[in-house]
């Protein structure tokens, strides 16, 4: 099939978030004193670098001006540019599992979080005995902020970013909110506000597009930071994730785009990439900038029914197929060995815990129970990846595939469980890894049918499929019937690895979290001694069921209900 290749009606930029002009071609805006006359410069230490990583919100892959797109990107662009693109860089498909692997370093198998995101109500959150990658800077003497979209729970106080690693944060805590009002509703009538300075409730910056007011805070905590003391800093930003809400100014620059959703969109994606610009200007005005690692990734594929797009990647969000799972991703830095080109080395989420660590002059072992690797050389330098595979995931808890059976995994593997791995130049997919369609650039309102149906690709009576993507990364032509032989061998690795999964944690949703018992906002809810109460409550259930011969009938239609209400929920996903 033709691929049409669609774009935009490129614009100037009239508004940059106050500054109008800068020299990309100054590396500091902030001169070195002069030396004292006679003086010799001593030999001083390298100090650690700062780092800053950007994480954005359901960008898809086809979504940044490098990659072809209708929308404007230029400080993305030019940052990727003048450092190194990650072009076979991996991600995770939805929310919560790609911040975990980013601050644990572990694949979800390894702390529990295998399945779904953690909802606002659920009483989950990381596991607290996992140092995350801000502990162990704080270790080395880092001052560490976050600035953004939190989503690894917060039903303890001991769950919030500051009891995680972080000196100070700014951000949500759910999983989306207004844009302007910061209110977040898990359901009808469960609503309540979503903004929070440290552990308290910020009402007096609701108001303020979030986007905007993050990178604000990010350039006060620059401009009152020493660049003597190393820095970590965290900015996770809300955008692009709905609900899609933009300042006017930067919607008319899209005026002409047919797609209302993309339209919006677009205009999100220009001012999240107009603050990346101000983020990165006030690094250099501060004194940062010449010895900062500047690292930009999104954290899942873009989300078609919103205005994303993955083009030509098959899938979307919360899919297992490229289009879900392959990021974004670039790295800019003055301290690069080698600039201006672009990588093909296999990176994964996971690989900034031990590369970050590393460079901030710590080390990592064996007995951390890392899945990630130290990718630096690889980056700077072009040497080659030490990561030769990715466990995408495997979630038990997943609607089993209607012809999925141990009989299809050659014995081994019972192919109806929902897993994705990569091991070289192939990727395996068992059970149901979600839509798997072909999206062309939505830059009209809607398509003929004839042509989304060429595109739809409906596999009934299928729960394994196998690609080679080296050679394939669109996933159009499956390999799995015509090489048994690499199917088993990947099913054998699925198997090696779920040897070490720990067991899923998604405790049922408790009331004691809404908004109206803690004076209208959402916040931590439960104590110490209640955790111990759920969790012996939950043993006990575990045990009965156990004992249990026969299931009423109202246990039959909670069962259904449940059932049906995490189907549509990962729908909504």
């Amino acid at each position: 099939m033709a691929m049409h290749a669609l774009t935009g009606v490129s614009l100037v930029s009239l508004l940059s978030f106050g500054y109008l002009s800068w020299d990309w071609a100054k590396p500091s805006l902030v001169a070195d004193a002069p030396a004292e006359a006679g003086e010799q410069p001593s030999a001083a230490p390298r100090q650690p670098p700062h780092i800053i990583f950007i994480l954005t919100d359901d960008q898809g892959y086809h979504d940044v001006g490098y990659h072809g797109s209708d929308i404007e990107t230029p400080t993305l662009d030019r940052l990727a540019a003048e450092g190194v693109k990650l072009e076979n860089y991996y991600i995770q498909p939805i929310c919560t599992p790609s911040r975990s692997q980013l601050l644990t370093g572990r694949y979800q198998i390894h702390t529990g979080l295998q399945h779904s995101i953690i909802r606002p109500r659920q009483p989950n959150c990381l596991p607290l005995d996992q140092v995350t990658l801000p502990q162990k800077l704080q270790e080395l003497g880092y001052s560490t902020h976050m600035v953004g979209k939190w989503h690894l729970g917060f039903y303890r106080k001991e769950c919030l970013p500051t009891r995680r690693g972080f000196d100070t944060f700014l951000g949500s805590l759910t999983g989306n909110v207004d844009y302007y009002t910061y209110d977040n509703c898990d359901g009808p009538g469960v609503c309540g506000f979503d903004l929070h300075e440290g552990e308290s409730v910020a009402w007096g910056l609701s108001g303020q597009y979030s986007t905007l007011l993050y990178a604000q805070r990010v350039s006060h905590i620059l401009a009152s930071h020493s660049p003597r003391r190393p820095l970590f800093l965290y900015v996770a930003f809300q955008a692009v994730h709905t609900p899609l809400q933009s300042p006017r100014q930067y919607l008319y620059r899209y005026r002409t785009m047919g797609n209302v959703a993309r339209r919006k969109y677009a205009a999100m994606v220009t001012c999240m990439d107009e603050a990346v610009r101000n983020i990165t200007w006030a690094l250099k005005r501060y004194g940062f900038y010449d010895n900062s690692v500047i690292i930009f990734s999104s954290d899942n594929g873009g989300q078609t029914f919103s205005g994303g797009s993955n083009w030509p990647l098959r899938g979307r969000k919360g899919t297992y197929w490229e289009g879900g799972v392959r990021g974004l991703g670039f790295v800019h830095s003055p301290l690069l060995k080698r600039k201006r080109w672009t990588s093909r080395a296999l990176v994964h989420i996971t690989d900034w815990y031990p590369t970050l660590v590393g460079l901030a002059g710590g080390t990592t072992s064996v007995a951390d129970g890392l899945d990630g690797y130290d990718v630096w050389p690889a980056i700077s330098e072009g040497r080659a990846s030490p990561r030769t595979e990715i466990l995408h995931n495997i979630d038990p808890l997943y609607n089993h595939a209607r012809h999925g059976s141990l009989e299809g995994g050659f014995g081994i593997w019972n192919t109806a469980v929902q897993a994705a791995i990569r091991v070289g130049e192939w990727k395996l997919l068992t059970g149901d890894p979600g839509y798997g369609d072909w999206i062309p650039p939505q830059t009209l309102a809607a398509f003929p049918g004839s042509w989304w149906n060429l595109e739809r690709m409906a596999s009934a009576r299928q729960a394994v499929w196998l690609f080679n993507i080296s050679a394939d990364p669109y996933e159009r032509e499956d390999l799995a019937g015509q090489r048994p032989d690499v199917v088993r061998a990947l099913l054998a690795r699925l198997v090696d690895y779920n040897r070490t999964a720990i067991p899923v944690r998604y405790p049922a949703e408790n009331p004691r979290a809404h908004p109206d018992f803690n004076g209208g906002a959402w916040g931590p809810w439960a104590s110490d001694e209640e955790e111990d109460e759920e969790e012996e409550e939950g043993r006990a259930r575990s045990l009965s069921r156990g004992h249990r011969k026969k299931k009423c009938k109202i246990c039959k239609l909670r069962s259904f209900f449940r059932k049906l209400n995490t189907r549509l929920m990962s729908h909504r996903i």
